[in-house]
């Protein structure tokens, strides 16, 4: 019963994981839009910034190795790998995540000592969709990290029992 309820915990935790990172990815690639200030036409899409690049390579990275994870995760076999290739799923998601927020953040509020003005008012739907998939990668970024506080759980009870 216990090793039932751990498989299912576990598959649980990565569909969750799989799902907000296939979001993030998705929200993120489509993200696009045009406006004109000025008399000047411009377009706020994620491939102009090479943070929000980082940001989908990681999360489609994240879900690739999630979807494979799903097959693998009931053998045995792969536990110690997968507990490690968690952690460093876990870290790439929290540096890309990082980067793109800070990003977003300039581009939401500006920088007024480097002179960049901020961009929002005039690509809300831009920035809603960035907004959007970054919430998408911090629900993937802890589940991640629930899954590894509950990985670390399932193999250190054995070694120090109650």
């Amino acid at each position: 019963m216990a090793k039932t309820k751990r498989i299912i915990i576990t598959i649980l935790l990565r569909l969750l994981a799989f799902g907000a990172t296939l979001s993030a990815t998705v929200v993120m690639v489509t993200s696009h839009e045009s406006a004109e200030v000025m008399n000047i036409k411009f377009s706020a899409k994620y491939s102009n910034s090479p943070t929000f690049k980082f940001y989908v390579t990681a999360e489609a990275i994240a879900t690739g190795y999630g979807l494979i994870v799903l097959f693998l995760s009931s053998r045995r076999s792969f536990d110690r790998l997968i507990v490690i290739l968690d952690v460093v799923i876990a870290l790439i998601l929290t540096s890309s995540i990082s980067a793109a927020l800070a990003v977003a953040q300039i581009g939401k509020k500006g920088d007024t000592h480097a002179g960049w003005l901020p961009v929002c008012n005039q690509v809300p739907k831009f920035c809603d969709h960035v907004t959007g998939a970054l919430i998408a990668g911090f629900v993937a970024a802890i589940v991640y990290l629930v899954l590894n506080l509950y990985s670390l759980h399932v193999f250190l009870t054995p070694l120090f029992p109650v």
